[in-house]
């Protein structure tokens, strides 16, 4: 049995590790980028529905389905040579873009997505289940690579930023 509680354990760690590190950038999400030493290159930014940002030398910087990392080496590579010699980069996610929730819940919409946000603690910021929802039907939508896939949920099931949760109506 304890080992199946460090076993449940280090998977989770692994999994939220995971989504900071594979996580990507999309409309909505707001950035930051620090330039280290370098005050006139750190800015905050929202990314707009085009997914392109502007930043000082560069041309306009293409960041929908990057990572935080990857987008990271690209300023690097940009500044480097022609105006810093060795350019710290830092990209971090100042907020993500939301996920929503609709259906059998007291409140449904949009909400700013979370680190670690399970099935259940989306359902609880949604003011929690209505007195007709289901207890087992909650549907995710979820885009990955690029297509939309339904997976069925349940108070466990991570929810990332875009997703969209259908709580369904129970028949008793």
């Amino acid at each position: 049995m304890r080992f199946l509680v460090i076993l449940f354990w280090l998977i989770s760690i692994f999994s939220t590790n995971a989504l900071a590190s594979d996580y990507v950038l999309g409309p909505g999400d707001q950035i930051s980028i620090v330039v280290y030493n370098e005050p006139d290159l750190s800015t905050n930014v929202k990314i707009n529905k085009t997914g392109f940002i502007s930043f000082p030398f560069l041309d306009d910087i293409k960041v929908i389905g990057l990572t935080p990392k990857k987008l990271e080496n690209v300023i690097k590579q940009g500044l480097l040579g022609d105006y810093l010699i060795d350019p710290q980069v830092t990209v971090s996610i100042v907020q993500y873009r939301p996920f929503f929730i609709h259906g059998q819940v007291k409140r449904p919409g949009g909400y700013p997505y979370q680190d670690d946000l399970t099935l259940d603690k989306a359902i609880a910021l949604a003011g929690g289940l209505g007195n007709r929802a289901s207890k087992t039907e909650w549907k995710i939508t979820r885009t990955v690579d690029g297509k939309s896939v339904i997976i069925t949920g349940n108070v466990m099931t991570l929810v990332y930023p875009d997703d969209i949760i259908e709580i369904e109506q129970s028949f008793f």
